[in-house]
């Protein structure tokens, strides 16, 4: 599956740039866990993998819903390992207001859902 290969690929990518250049680590960990999400939703069936294919595109109201629905079938606690990545997305990479430690710190977030996604989606 394209989006799990891309999901792990994009983690390890951020976590080795993590140390020397937080905003590309916090660019890769965010993208790691978004392919995590569409990796998730499409093993799952869910309606928001239909709605991006026929769109040809995920856009972030999609990306949300489909959170929550993976969060009510899997783990509670997903939606909130969301929120870090989410963060890391906004704070780091467009507004670069996050230290590296605090990038640092939401590593394990992004490594749960890509774990989550491993264990529903992967092959």
């Amino acid at each position: 599956m394209l989006h799990l290969e891309l999901a792990k690929r994009f983690l390890a990518e951020g976590v080795a740039l993590a140390e020397g250049d937080p905003v590309r680590a916090s660019e890769r960990l965010y993208k790691a866990a978004e392919e995590a999400v569409k990796a998730l939703a499409v093993a799952l069936g869910l309606e928001e993998a239909q709605k991006a294919e026929e769109q040809g595109r995920w856009i972030a109201a999609l990306l949300f819903t489909a959170v929550d629905k993976i969060a009510r079938k899997t783990v509670r606690d997903f939606k909130l390992w969301w929120k870090s990545a989410w963060f890391l997305h906004v704070e780091r990479f467009h507004e670069a207001r996050l230290t590296p430690e605090q990038v640092k710190d939401d590593v394990e977030y992004v490594k749960n859902i890509v774990d989550t996604a491993e264990r529903h989606a992967g092959a």
